[in-house]
């Protein structure tokens, strides 16, 4: 019983250094950082709402008026929907008081997923 909780416990800590991580520029130019594998157990940034549109993943957010995508970590878990969370990586530390927040924007392809995939957005709600 103790052998299996050893590696049990090796398995949960070697689990998020085996996770792959993507970085790259997206058409706009911003940096996109996506994590394929496991969703990371971070805190994950309350949003105002999600939707998919016209190919792409638009999440609106709360921003003091410099907020950007390039501000964020997507982590995506494969599965079945695809599981995706936000993680703020910059604070804004901007004073502009934007009041609706703002829309930001990912792809399909800045996810890693095939256009359709079904997902399902982890972060909470405002």
């Amino acid at each position: 019983m103790r052998a299996v909780l050893k590696v049990l416990a090796a398995g949960a800590l070697a689990a998020p250094l085996l996770a792959g991580c993507v970085v790259y520029s997206n058409e706009a130019g911003e940096t996109v950082r996506v994590n394929m594998g496991d969703v990371k157990f971070t805190a994950a940034e309350a949003i105002r709402g999600a939707r998919f549109e016209d190919g792409a993943l638009v999440v609106r957010v709360d921003s003091n008026g410099c907020t950007q995508a390039s501000d964020f970590e997507l982590s995506v878990a494969d599965g079945s929907p695809a599981d995706i969370t936000l993680t703020r990586t910059r604070e804004d530390m901007c004073k502009a008081l934007v009041a609706d927040g703002v829309e930001l924007r990912w792809t399909y392809a800045d996810l890693g997923l095939e256009p359709g995939t079904p997902t399902r957005i982890l972060n909470p709600l405002k």
